[in-house]
C-alpha cells in the first residue's frame, strides 16, 4: 500500500508505522490519500513496482465553461521523462480527442496564498521540479482569437477565486437583525464592485447611492461610522472587525449620490411648538460650512410658527437636560446629533432681549407641602 505524506512524497508503509512518520512531519494532523485500483474483474489489484526513478502525480481537469475542477487519476511518471509523453494519455483520462491541445500547470500550494504555475511540455519532470505526491492540472489550451469568453480562463485565477471566494450577508440598516440576501464576492473585489454588485441586486440604477456600514463582531450591530466612499479598497477591509473577520454587511439606498452626500451635514433636529404640544423631527441637510442660523431659517420653512416674525433657537440638549445654546453663528460642521438631542423652539421676548451671549441659568420649581400649625 503506497502512502502520500505532503514532505515526505510517496513511500511504502505499514500502517503501524503511520504515527512515527506523522510525528517526524511535525503536524499534528495527518492526511492520507488512499486509492483502490481494480481490476477488469472488479477485484482490487496490487500497485505497480516504483524505482527511485519513477515519481506519482495527481492530476486534475478544469472546465473554464462549468467552472469545475476535479480529480481525474494518477499516473507514474519517469523523472527523466517530458509531459509530452503524457498528453494522449491526460486526453484520454478527460475524455478529449487524442490530439486535443492542452495547458498544464503545477498546484503548488493554496494557503496563504495560491501559487499555481505553467508547466514546460518540453522540459522534464525533474527539471520543473515535480516530485512525489505533487498535483498537476490540465485544461483546454484557451483559444488564441480569444473568441470565448470565461470568468476565469485558466486554472490561476479558478483558484484565486476559490481562494477569494466569499459569501456576503447583506441586511438593511433598518432592519439590523434580518438577512435581506446574500452574494458571493471575491474578497479582492474593490469599493466599486461591491456596491455595483448590491445595486445589480436591488435594481437600482446607480451605485453611488449605496452606503455601506460594516458590521461589529463583538456587539452584534452595526458600527456607528458607514463607509465612506470609497473609504477602503477591498472586500476584506469591509469585513475585517479587529481580529474577527464578519460576513456581514448593512446597506443603505440613498436619495442623492454618496459623494455629493459626504459634503453635507444632515442633523435630525426636534421642533417643539410654542402654540401645541406637539415635536416633530425634521432632517435638515446642509453644506458642511453652513452656521446654525442657516439650520434654523432652513426650519423655518418645514415648521408652523406662532407668527410670521418668530424667532428660533438650537440646544443641546441630553437626558431633557440643556447643555447648550448654539450661537447663531456656530458651525454645523462639528455638531454630534448621535449623543446629543437638537431641539428647536421659539424664542421668547424676554430671551431675544438677552441675546445669545447672555449668561444661562436654571430655574427649578418648588412646590412645598405646609404642615398644619404653622402660620405663613
Amino acid at each position: 500500500m503506497w502512502f502520500v505524506f505532503p514532505v515526505l512524497g510517496v513511500l511504502p508503509f505499514e500502517v503501524g508505522q503511520l504515527r512515527e512518520v506523522s510525528n517526524k512531519v511535525h503536524n499534528g494532523e495527518l492526511k492520507l490519500f488512499l486509492e483502490v485500483e481494480c481490476g477488469m474483474d472488479s477485484h482490487p489489484i496490487a500497485p505497480p513496482d516504483k524505482t527511485k526513478d519513477d515519481i506519482l502525480l495527481f492530476f486534475k481537469l478544469y472546465d473554464p465553461e462549468k467552472e469545475e475542477l476535479r480529480y481525474v487519476g494518477r499516473l507514474f511518471v519517469k523523472c527523466t521523462g517530458k509531459p509530452s509523453e503524457i498528453l494522449t494519455k491526460l486526453n484520454e483520462m478527460a475524455g478529449y480527442d487524442p490530439e486535443e491541445d492542452i495547458a498544464l500547470y503545477e498546484e503548488i500550494k493554496f494557503e496563504p496564498n495560491v501559487m499555481c504555475e505553467p508547466i514546460d511540455k518540453k522540459a522534464t519532470f525533474r527539471a520543473s521540479q515535480l516530485e512525489d505526491g505533487d498535483i498537476v492540472c490540465f485544461q483546454k489550451a484557451p483559444p488564441v482569437d480569444g473568441e470565448e469568453h470565461f470568468r476565469y480562463p485558466d486554472v490561476p485565477s479558478y483558484l484565486e477565486y476559490v481562494h477569494n471566494r466569499q459569501v456576503v450577508h447583506f441586511r438593511s440598516l433598518d432592519r439590523p437583525k434580518e438577512d435581506d440576501f446574500f452574494l458571493e464576492m471575491s474578497r479582492l473585489y474593490t469599493y466599486d464592485d461591491v456596491v455595483e454588485k448590491v445595486a445589480q441586486q436591488l435594481g437600482l440604477d446607480d451605485p453611488s447611492k449605496i452606503r455601506l456600514t460594516p458590521h461589529n463582531c463583538y456587539s452584534q450591530q452595526p458600527k456607528p461610522q458607514p463607509i465612506k466612499y470609497r473609504g477602503v479598497e477591498h472586500l476584506s477591509d469591509m469585513l475585517v472587525h479587529y481580529n474577527q473577520t464578519s460576513d456581514i454587511l448593512y446597506y443603505e439606498v440613498l436619495d442623492i449620490p454618496l459623494p455629493e452626500l459626504q459634503g453635507l451635514k444632515t442633523l435630525k433636529v426636534a421642533f417643539h411648538y410654542a402654540t401645541k404640544d406637539e415635536v416633530v423631527s425634521h432632517t435638515i441637510r446642509l453644506p458642511k460650512q453652513s452656521t446654525v442660523g442657516d439650520v434654523l431659517d432652513d426650519l423655518k420653512t418645514k415648521v408652523e410658527l406662532s407668527h410670521p416674525n418668530a424667532e428660533l433657537r438650537l440646544l443641546e440638549v441630553f437626558y431633557h437636560k440643556i447643555y447648550k445654546v448654539f450661537p447663531p453663528n456656530e458651525k454645523i460642521e462639528n455638531i454630534n446629533d448621535q449623543y446629543w438631542t437638537l431641539r428647536a423652539e421659539e424664542v421668547g421676548i424676554s430671551f431675544c432681549e438677552f441675546g445669545f451671549n447672555s449668561a444661562l441659568f436654571y430655574n427649578f420649581g418648588l412646590v412645598a407641602k405646609i404642615a398644619k400649625g404653622y402660620s405663613v
